[in-house]
C-alpha cells in the first residue's frame, strides 16, 4: 500500500476510517497527523491531544483560546494552586542527572 501523504510504499500501513466511511492509508502516525489532525484557530499548529473548543473553534491550548478572546479556560485542573513546580527529576530515583555536579 502507498501512503497518501508521502507516497512511501509500505507493507504495514495504518488504515483510518472516518465516520463517513472514508478510508485513509498512511505509513506512519506522523503522516496521519499531518493529513487529519485539526489545526489551532490561533497559532495554526496541529492539535494532537484534546485541544480546547470554544466559540465554535478549536485551539491547541488555553493560552491560544485566551488570545482569541475566550475567558475562564485553563490548561490544568489546579490552576494557581500556589505550589512550586516539581523539579525535573523529582520522584525518579535511580535516574542520573543530566549534568555531573561541579568540582569543588
Amino acid at each position: 500500500m502507498r501512503c497518501e501523504v508521502c507516497g512511501n510504499e509500505y507493507h504495514r500501513v495504518l488504515r483510518i476510517r472516518l465516520d463517513d466511511d472514508q478510508e485513509h492509508v498512511f505509513d506512519s502516525f506522523e503522516c496521519a497527523i499531518h493529513a487529519l489532525a485539526p489545526t489551532c484557530a490561533h497559532c495554526g499548529c496541529r492539535i494532537i491531544g484534546h485541544g480546547v473548543e470554544a466559540g465554535g473553534q478549536i485551539m491547541c491550548c488555553a493560552s491560544c483560546a485566551r488570545h482569541v478572546g475566550e475567558e475562564g479556560i485553563v490548561d490544568n485542573a489546579d490552576a494557581g494552586g500556589g505550589q512550586e513546580p516539581a523539579s525535573v527529576g523529582a520522584g525518579r530515583e535511580g535516574i542520573a542527572p543530566t549534568r555531573p555536579p561541579a568540582d569543588e
